[in-house]
């Protein structure tokens, strides 16, 4: 009977000597290939979801917060569960208000009308916030009384609801060898609105058109 020779003796590795078990751990906690010595790639741990708004009784962990009444009365320093059993006793909420002094400040106060008041200042601050247009007026040098009277009561009434208004100056043909007819359009406009508006963009010749912007005047 033939006896064979341990496999590596060809190449005087002695492989008894490794560790039967191909993986182990290391002391950083990875677990490693004992014969390719590479770390195995795991997937990173998600974060935890984060909460939005003020932490709220059972959510304050701290042992001691400064409590202020529902009344706005400060009723001093206690520890947290005392705080909470007055908020519980009144029927409220023990809000965290001032979280980054020592102690942290808390208020006793209805949490679900504290949010609805928020939630309702929010929305009325953002139907106050108008988003300013430019509107577009046009005009010829040789326009007569009655379009310029219609026209100038669009820009009055564009300025007054917080609006830009562009007024253009249109040549055409022969007008172009007059442009100070145009430049005297423009001039008389401004005058006009002077108290309501301002010059933002003086009137400047692009190509056969001259405009000029105008933009309410703050008060």
């Amino acid at each position: 009977m033939v006896r064979r020779r341990p496999f590596g003796h060809k190449f005087g590795v002695d492989f008894s000597a490794y560790s039967p078990k191909p993986w182990h751990q290391n002391p950083q906690g990875c677990w490693i290939n004992c014969r390719r010595n590479k770390p195995i790639a795991r997937r990173p741990l998600a974060a935890p979801p984060s909460r939005e708004g003020p932490r709220i009784n059972g959510m304050i962990t701290v042992p001691k917060v400064l409590v202020i009444g529902a009344d706005g009365e400060k009723l001093g320093v206690v520890d947290t569960d005392s705080a909470l059993a007055m908020a519980e006793e009144e029927g409220l909420d023990l809000v965290e208000v001032s979280p980054n002094v020592s102690p942290p400040v808390c208020k006793i106060l209805d949490y679900g009308k504290l949010k609805y008041q928020e939630q309702k200042k929010a929305s009325e601050a953002r139907k106050r916030q108008k988003t300013v247009d430019v509107k577009e007026i046009k005009m010829r040098p040789n326009i007569d009384k009655h379009d310029y009277d219609v026209k100038m009561r669009s820009v009055t009434k564009f300025i007054g609801e917080g609006d830009k208004v562009k007024v253009t100056m249109r040549f055409r043909g022969r007008e172009m060898a007059h442009q100070e007819l145009g430049m005297q359009v423009l001039t008389r406009v401004r005058e006009e609105v002077d108290e309501i508006a301002k010059v933002e963009a003086s009137p400047k010749l692009e190509g056969r058109q001259m405009m000029m912007v105008l933009a309410p005047r703050t008060s």
